[in-house]
């Protein structure tokens, strides 16, 4: 296990490297980090602007290869991920809206795949009744509505609560409140602007798991293999959690894995509506500011977090499969 581990490990880094050399290149040609200093006043001159960016390796007087070279040696010998055009270091940037992004997403898909897995489960052993029937109606509906709208319904919600009860119960805004100190303080401030967020992420998040675990279970519920355990001597209800559920997990729990790389540079619109700075936002903001660093650094983060999940994907499928195991 640990060698095929290392295996996957290894194939997955060439691939990382790869992945953010070719973002560095596609960046450098269609991002132009001079816009930023054209605006300024007094009005500067071609060869300010170029002096101002040659520290960070951004100047248009060197070449592309000349610049990627520069990127290189400083990730490689200082594990410098570089600067945006007006020198704020990436490397400050990224752990911190790593983890603001990460309490936030790492909570709603955890809630979202919980209550939709498991929601799925439920609906499918009650195929057709009412209950089925009442929550793919629900889910329906909600798989319909827009991130941004559905932000933007718990704001108003928030708000009018908040003035019915003239006071803040529901933070609307931030990832925290200015001027808070101590651990417990701290820790509670932050907890209260979770709850928005979190919420549009797993009421507008469980629809997918719901539906798509529904579907996966019904199609095993009934397989051979299920059939030959209730003629052992198993109940409906044992043979589908031991032997129909756990096959018809393999295909969700793969999407888990690779579902929550793509959700962190993903929930641009859930950070933007509720002002959290995380890495969704960071994202928008390093191309609007045609920050070429900043671009290749969330490539990178994005493509190790995307093998990160596919090893724990391939790790998961080995503990649900046993054939796989085998092999």
């Amino acid at each position: 296990m640990v060698r095929y581990v290392v295996r996957k490990a290894c194939g997955w880094l060439l691939l990382i490297v790869v992945a953010t050399n070719v973002t560095f290149f596609l960046a450098s040609w269609f991002l132009d980090p001079r816009s930023n200093y054209r605006d300024l006043r007094p009005v500067r001159s071609r060869e300010q602007i170029a002096h101002a960016l040659e520290p960070y390796g951004l100047s248009p007087d060197w070449s592309v290869v000349h610049r990627w070279w520069f990127w290189l040696s400083d990730v490689v010998l200082r594990f410098d991920w570089g600067h945006s055009p007006t020198g704020v270091p990436v490397n400050a940037e990224i752990p911190q809206r790593a983890l603001v992004s990460g309490q936030l997403i790492l909570l709603g898909t955890l809630a979202s795949v919980v209550i939709g897995v498991a929601l799925g489960v439920w609906t499918a052993t009650r195929q057709y009744g009412l209950a089925d029937r009442a929550a793919l109606a629900v889910s329906i509906v909600l798989f319909n509505v827009p991130t941004a709208v559905g932000a933007l319904a718990f704001v108003l919600g928030a708000v009018w609560l908040n003035q019915r009860a003239g006071t803040t119960v529901l933070h609307v805004a931030s990832a925290s409140t200015p001027g808070v100190e101590g651990t417990w303080a701290s820790i509670t401030d932050r907890a209260g602007h979770l709850i928005l967020p979190t919420l549009n992420l797993t009421v507008l998040g469980y629809v997918s798991w719901h539906l798509t675990q529904r579907a996966l279970l019904l199609d095993t519920i009934n397989a051979d293999f299920v059939r030959t355990a209730r003629a052992t001597g198993l109940t409906r209800a044992q043979a589908v959690r031991r032997h129909a559920l756990r096959a018809s997990l393999i295909p969700t729990v793969t999407s888990i894995a690779f579902t929550i790389p793509a959700v962190f540079t993903g929930a641009i619109i859930t950070e933007t509506v509720f002002g959290w700075e995380g890495m969704g936002r960071y994202f928008t903001q390093t191309i609007a500011r045609n920050d070429v660093d900043g671009v290749v650094a969330v490539a990178a983060f994005g493509a190790a977090a995307t093998a990160i999940g596919a090893i724990l994907s391939d790790l998961a499928t080995v503990a649900l499969d046993p054939r796989v195991r085998a092999s």
